[in-house]
């Protein structure tokens, strides 16, 4: 039985999957790698490791499959950073990536903008988006830039590579929405924004369907169409099904997102508003700090998984006073500042490790409820979750509880893979709909409880 593949490229690993007619994930593979921090603020990581990592995945994926054919490879990325590239697709230097803080001065030519000129671009400012990481390799590398044909994303750059003596200047509406180059109410690329990066726009490249077939490559069990393929968090949208209302992923990071809405410029704004994989809108709230932070504290206090997620039995609400900013890297402004750190507060001596371990959970899904009013009045509808960090009873309850409405946690695997998958089918003729499971409905405990806890939590770190 034929099969379509989807390959997610993370900051730290790739996933890839192979889906079949009937939406199933039929086989799977990982491959990790390190991301490269030569300096303070820097975050890169060189092409050829992403695609060794995406070799690795494909033979895996080959092996599991047993000779079942393939119909076509959709690749999902990482959003923003940055990657020049020559005419045949080869990357001059390493890709800057989302968490790279180098461009945070030019970040001034964007503010510097005419007021309609920014207001146009609908989104907050961040130095790791492309825009601004390009406008430092213009001043820090113009070696390079004599020698490039353009500027790509993560996943454009490693499809460049696969399709050799094809145009590498491609990308989707998905991608280049997140790149502060981006004109979102005309839907195109932004002319003045172009010119504040110092780039020649012969640079950007051309933005076709996610689901355009870009070329053929040839792959471990013959030649594969490979189409255009999206951003990791709008393909995740599509993986999980979620049309309406306000869906959270939580991850690494957390991603608030709202679909449907209807772009418009804007001033100053809060949120992201983004293309989807399709001809469509939505909105996003953002935090770097979820399940990082977590971890962090976990390795801290010395416990695994199951045992942070066990203090919400072992600590009562509130966590005995402790309050636990989670900013432990800075955020991209809203919730808060670059500059925002994290930390336990409330402490005493009767404070235990559960409370410390219950304020982390809690102090993370607080800063998810502030995301989520930065997203607008959201009424009372239920919550898609989505992600690993997720997963657990307890966690859920504890989302329900904070939100003050019902959640669901839907399980696509690999979500980002699968909905990557969904485009290469789009591109053959196949209309695949993902397996989807669903967790019970959790809803509010309704003891009033959560409401001071995020009293507290927003008096101390807001």
């Amino acid at each position: 039985m034929t099969v379509v593949l989807g390959a997610d490229l993370g900051t730290s690993g790739l996933k890839a999957v192979a889906l079949d007619a009937g939406g199933t994930v039929v086989a799977e593979a990982e491959a990790g790698y390190p991301v490269d921090r030569p300096r303070p603020g820097w975050a890169q990581t060189e092409v050829a490791v992403w695609r060794r990592a995406l070799d690795d995945a494909l033979a895996a994926l080959t092996g599991q499959l047993a000779g079942r054919p393939v119909a076509a490879l959709g690749l999902s990325g990482q959003m923003h950073g940055a990657v020049l590239v020559d005419a045949a697709g080869s990357a001059l230097g390493p890709a800057l990536l989302w968490p790279d803080r180098r461009a945070t001065a030019e970040l001034d030519r964007w503010r510097q903008l005419p007021g309609p000129d920014r207001a146009a671009l609908a989104n907050p400012l961040a130095a790791g988006m492309t825009g601004p990481l390009a406008a430092w390799l213009v001043t820090h590398r113009p070696d390079l830039l004599d020698r490039a044909a353009a500027v790509l994303l993560p996943k454009d750059a490693v499809r460049a590579t696969l399709l050799p003596g094809t145009d590498p200047a491609v990308t989707d509406r998905s991608d280049a929405s997140a790149t502060l180059l981006w004109d979102v109410p005309a839907d195109r690329w932004s002319g003045p924004a172009t010119a504040a990066a110092g780039l020649d726009p012969a640079l950007l490249p051309t933005v076709l369907p996610g689901h355009a077939v870009a070329g053929t490559a040839e792959l471990p069990g013959g030649p594969v169409p490979v189409v255009v393929g999206g951003a990791d968090t709008p393909l995740a949208l599509l993986a999980a099904g979620t049309g309406t209302g306000v869906q959270v992923n939580l991850g690494s990071g957390a991603q608030l997102l709202r679909p449907g809405v209807r772009p418009a410029a804007a001033a100053d704004p809060v949120v992201h508003c983004y293309a989807d994989t399709g001809d469509g809108w939505y909105a996003m709230a953002a935090l770097q700090n979820a399940g990082t932070a977590w971890s962090w504290v976990a390795g801290v206090l010395g416990l695994d998984w199951a045992g942070l997620a066990g203090s919400l039995a072992e600590s009562p609400p509130g966590a005995g006073g402790v309050v636990f900013s989670p900013f432990l890297t800075g955020e991209r402004g809203g919730v808060a500042g670059p500059d925002a750190r994290g930390g336990w507060t409330g402490l005493s001596a009767d404070t235990t490790r559960a409370d410390l371990a219950r304020a982390a959970l809690e102090g993370v899904v607080c800063a998810v409820a502030a995301a989520l009013d930065l997203l607008g009045p959201a009424g009372d509808g239920q919550v898609v979750l989505t992600g690993g960090g997720a997963r657990d009873a307890g966690v859920q309850q504890l989302l329900a509880d904070v939100l003050g409405r019902p959640v669901q946690h839907v399980q696509v695997r690999s979500a980002s893979a699968v909905g990557a998958a969904v485009l290469a089918a789009r591109g053959v003729g196949w209309a695949v709909t993902p397996v989807r499971a669903g967790d019970p409905v959790v809803a509010p405990d309704g003891s009033g409880a959560a409401a001071g806890v995020r009293e507290r939590w927003a008096a101390a770190v807001g």
